[in-house]
């Protein structure tokens, strides 16, 4: 299935993508799929993010080429950090970075949607704990990570999280293309094959730690081809089977 959140008069609700419409439901499909009935155009639709996470799992340096672009060795296990829900931002949105912000980073990413509370999870299970697979950017502020030495603020300025517009639950997360375009331009290429550490595995090793919660998200981590985006830019992350996310840099 192709899942969405739209914004209605009435408030946030999930639907279904069923060719050209949206198929609203009573409830979140975490523990299953409950139509009310309603069904609306998607071009006429505003789509939120398509969950609302308690929190976001990022994984840094995934992608070995990455890691060694930033000036690092490929790591040993996976290095976890966090973006808040202020971070969360919808497709078509604005990334808008403050003023002392002087460089801002586009990462293209895959995202994991959470199905259900997952604690102690094993690899081999965790495709019974996700709902689907979305794309992110994770806009990070580079010159404030530089300049704190560790990451919490150059990545959780508000809306540092684009995150959208699907979530797809029939792709296999194990060789997916990723795509970042800038303007137009391609400005990263690569394939979920060549992570570090794979999904199940990831999941596997964040939640021996933590609990995820139905709707929060992991980022998968980003390849190589990093680079800055100024005010007028728009950004694009495709994703083999599973959408393009479009948002505005101002």
């Amino acid at each position: 299935m192709k899942y969405v959140r739209i914004d209605r008069p009435e408030g946030p609700c999930w639907a279904v993508v069923k060719g050209e419409e949206a198929l609203t439901l009573s409830k979140p499909p975490f523990d299953g799929v409950e139509y009310d009935g309603g069904r609306l155009p998607l071009c006429q639709c505003k789509l939120l993010a398509p969950c609302s996470p308690s929190k976001i799992v990022c994984v840094g340096k995934n992608y070995a080429e990455h890691a060694r672009e930033m000036g690092a060795d490929p790591p040993g296990f996976p290095v976890l950090f966090l973006k808040g829900p202020n971070t969360l931002n919808r497709p078509e949105g604005a990334i808008h970075a403050p003023a002392f912000v002087t460089q801002l980073d586009y990462e293209g990413e895959l995202g994991v949607v959470i199905r259900q509370r997952a604690k102690d999870i094993k690899a081999k299970d965790f495709t019974d704990y996700v709902l689907g697979y979305t794309c992110l950017i994770d806009a990070t502020a580079r010159d404030v990570q530089r300049h704190d030495g560790q990451w919490t603020r150059g990545k959780s300025m508000d809306g540092f999280c684009p995150v959208g517009p699907f979530v797809v639950d029939d792709v296999d997360p194990a060789s997916l293309k990723v795509e970042t375009r800038l303007n137009g331009k391609v400005v990263q290429q690569g394939n979920t094959a060549d992570f570090i550490t794979p999904v199940g595995r990831l999941i596997e090793f964040i939640t021996a730690s933590m609990t995820l919660e139905p709707g929060d998200v992991v980022a998968t981590g980003t390849p190589a081809g990093v680079g800055p985006m100024i005010p007028g830019d728009v950004v694009e992350v495709e994703i083999e089977g599973v959408g393009i996310l479009k948002n505005h840099v101002i």
